[in-house]
């Protein structure tokens, strides 16, 4: 809702002191060049000089309206009032100084003050008027111009600020909702994350158990067949380091106190599966691997099955009618396996424009920051959707 500024414009901004001093030296000169005219023509004498002072005094506070506007008013009507008894009338000066006023405190105040001002302005246009109307120098139409002016400008200044009090309340709307929103996406990771915690205890159990295992029987066969127990032994340290780096990732997760599952987790091995499923509900899709597929740590197994499976779950959601093929391209590299997830339904084009950023790819982006990949989402350039996602096959150890 904030309106972007130029660098100029933002120094104005926040030196709106300067912009207003400049418009007091511009009525001052002008209302000086009327003074000495109007001294000129019907030979006001020491009057001229009196006017002068009051116009000074006029221009000079016009500054201070934005600290003190009724004070600033109260000083300006005074000084118009002393220009128009002193035989100046409905100077220029003091018509532009009191509609500005007015303007101020038509945007700062309620309609008792801007019903109160207006009428102030009205009376002393009507009584300066008439002064001009006797001398034929004025119609009383003219004069009913100026204080229809006079309201216009209150009216002006009346909505103007219902304007600004609908943009503050437009903007604390979108401050709350930006709040919720964040909120919001804080407690999504915070499941998330409960939930890696689970599946990662899982990990670290099962490794643990096999741990055991394998040292109890390297421990009855050390004396009988000690090749088989060093082999043993040596699956024990293999499995502890794997462990060990999936216990040090746990650290970094926030988890509830619900009791862990039991269930085994699955992996890549388990993804034509997974495709069958989703085959069954009408929904094509294509699989391709590139590369020799290797055994995975089984963290970072889980991790890529599960970013398929969400991608393909926001696919059947959120692709639409448009949605024909979904592409699920897997690559093996030296260090790091790729994973790709391309659909060519609606996209981000679709009728909740901003459907594809919720609770799915929060868990995408915590399950690959994890195990230390990158993860990228967004439309494709012609028409779909597109998750991107790449994990190192050797994890942290």
């Amino acid at each position: 809702m904030e309106t972007k500024l130029t660098a100029s414009g933002a120094w104005l901004q926040q030196h709106r002191w300067v912009t207003d001093s400049l418009v007091s030296i511009l009525v001052l000169g002008y209302e000086a060049m009327y003074i000495a005219l109007v001294s000129y023509q019907r030979g006001l004498g020491p009057g001229a000089i009196a006017a002068f002072i009051a116009a000074v005094a006029m221009c000079a506070v016009f500054p201070l309206r934005r600290r003190w506007p009724l004070v600033t008013f109260g000083i300006v009507s005074v000084a118009a009032w002393g220009l128009l008894l002193l035989g100046l009338g409905l100077s220029p000066g003091s018509m532009t100084m009191s509609a500005l006023l007015l303007f101020t405190l038509a945007t700062r105040f309620g309609w008792t003050v801007v019903a109160s001002a207006l009428a102030a302005v009205c009376v002393w246009a009507v009584v300066g008027g008439l002064a001009f109307i006797e001398a034929g120098m004025m119609r009383i139409g003219e004069v009913g111009v100026i204080v229809l002016a006079a309201v216009c400008v209150a009216m002006f200044g009346v909505a103007a600020r219902h304007r600004r009090g609908r943009l503050e309340a437009l903007r604390e709307r979108a401050d709350q909702l930006a709040r919720e929103r964040d909120a919001q996406a804080a407690i999504s990771a915070a499941e998330e994350r409960a939930r890696i915690a689970r599946e990662i205890h899982d990990i670290v159990s099962h490794s643990l158990g096999t741990m055991v295992v394998m040292a109890d029987g390297a421990a009855r066969t050390a004396e009988s067949a000690p090749q088989e127990a060093s082999r043993a032994m040596a699956r024990v340290r293999d499995t502890g380091r794997e462990a060990m780096a999936e216990m040090r990732r746990m650290l970094d997760v926030l988890r509830d106190d619900e009791a862990a599952l039991r269930a085994p987790q699955p992996g890549l091995d388990s993804l034509e599966r997974l495709l069958e499923e989703n085959r069954a509900t009408g929904m094509r899709v294509d699989l391709t691997v590139t590369g020799s597929p290797v055994e995975l740590p089984t963290g970072v197994d889980l991790a890529a099955y599960r970013i398929v499976q969400e991608a393909l779950t926001n696919a059947r959601k959120h692709g639409g009618p448009l949605l024909s093929l979904v592409m699920v391209a897997i690559t093996y590299r030296d260090a790091v396996i790729d994973l790709r997830i391309a659909d060519d339904g609606a996209g981000v084009n679709a009728e909740a424009p901003a459907s594809r950023s919720g609770h799915g790819l929060v868990g995408m982006r915590e399950r690959v920051t994890a195990y230390g990949g990158w993860l990228k989402t967004g439309p494709r350039p012609q028409r779909g959707f597109e998750v991107h996602a790449v994990l190192p096959i050797g994890g942290t150890t």
